[in-house]
């Protein structure tokens, strides 16, 4: 049988237009792929969200190894700003362009080719299963959470995963995930009372609540770092009143914090923080601050060891590159696997990914194809 060529399926995913939560045929394109290489497949969709379960070998196995990863993609923008069409898929000077193929049409292509040659050339002891999502770049609710939740009431289980997200910041193989921050918003409304700015005695300014407020959440130091953490950070993203009037007190104010906290934290402490801090405040001036909290993912680490080790002897070997153990960037969907197994991520050069004229070098995918080929290769020989 052939190899499946992976820049050949990258272009197939580019062109189906899977804009959150739209499945776009990306899915039903996959399913079609890996059930011709003997993959069991399960449309696992919740709510309006579309999800793909795909296992080889018998359920059970001793050991598996997952892929984890998602074809669907942030909005174009305006589309007048690409210099190609967005789900063209086009290859200009070694490079395919798209919306996509970064974030990260281009790792699921290439871990679907990987796995499918993989086991037709060497059919290895063991299960190798492929959980794919259209939400990871939504709410994360219905995406890899609902697979999670299937996969618990069928009794399927993967011994560890690698989720293809970008990790490198410059150049191929140069960086592994081995944990994500946790993240969380907070909202704050502070409740005061209206009147004239004549007459301040008569009205309760919520305003210079909100500015205490916010000064002492932004110069609070949460902590220096771990051993694999940088220092949490917090950020006023926004303060909105909404009065347009010189001659009026609002009678309420309202703001916005985002927090990246590491393994020293967890949302429930924090949470707790930032009721006290709001309460204190309150206290002071007589307001009356109303808090809403919402964490999208816990801090957590996978720690150093025969997963990460396996995946950067394989990266070295493909790219003559030793990669970074890194826990920096955003959330992903590996938060949720966490759960599940010991996860790490590693993927493409992540520059472009939810830019205008979204691209990737094609020599890259043809690598990556090859070190998650290793990869599995290299499991299944242990």
């Amino acid at each position: 049988m052939p190899k499946t060529d992976p820049v050949d399926l990258t272009a197939a995913l580019v062109r189906c237009p899977s804009v959150t939560p739209e499945e776009g045929g990306a899915l039903v394109l996959l399913q079609e792929v890996l059930e011709r290489a003997g993959f069991t497949c399960t449309r696992v969709d919740r709510g309006e969200v579309s999800n793909l379960f795909a296992r080889w070998g018998n359920r059970g196995h001793a050991r598996s190894f997952g892929f984890n990863g998602h074809t669907d993609v942030v909005p174009l923008g305006n589309p007048d700003d690409w210099s190609m069409p967005p789900f063209g898929a086009e290859i200009r000077d070694g490079m395919l362009c798209g919306r996509g193929s970064t974030d990260m049409k281009s790792a699921v292509a290439a871990f679907v080719a990987a796995a499918v040659d993989f086991v037709q050339d060497t059919p290895p002891d063991g299960a190798v299963i492929l959980t794919i999502t259209g939400d990871e770049e939504g709410d994360a609710i219905d995406g890899t959470m609902a697979l999670l939740d299937w996969m618990e009431t069928q009794g399927e289980q993967m011994s560890v995963c690698l989720v293809g997200e970008p990790t490198s910041p410059n150049h191929m193989g140069e960086m592994m995930k081995i944990g994500r921050r946790g993240s969380m918003n907070a909202w704050f409304t502070v409740a005061g009372k209206q009147g004239h700015s004549a007459y301040p005695h008569r009205a309760l300014n919520p305003m210079p609540a909100m500015a205490r407020l916010m000064d002492r959440l932004a110069s609070h130091e949460l902590d220096t770092g771990t051993d694999h953490f940088d220092a949490s950070t917090l950020a006023v993203v926004t303060i909105d009143t909404g009065n347009a009037a010189t001659n009026v007190i609002p009678a309420e104010t309202r703001a916005c914090i985002n927090i990246r906290f590491n393994d020293i934290h967890t949302g429930e402490g924090l949470s707790y923080w930032l009721h006290d801090e709001a309460a204190k405040i309150d206290a002071a001036f007589g307001t009356k601050t109303e808090v809403k909290i919402k964490v999208s993912g816990e801090a957590f680490l996978t720690p150093p060891g025969p997963l990460s080790d396996l995946i950067g002897r394989a990266v070295a070997t493909e790219t003559g590159v030793t990669p970074e153990l890194s826990t920096s960037g955003g959330t992903s969907d590996a938060r949720f696997v966490k759960n599940h197994c010991p996860v790490v991520e590693f993927g493409l050069v992540g520059k472009t990914m939810h830019a205008v004229d979204e691209r990737v070098e094609v020599a890259q995918i043809e690598q990556l194809k090859a070190i998650y080929t290793r990869i599995l290769g290299d499991y299944f020989a242990q």
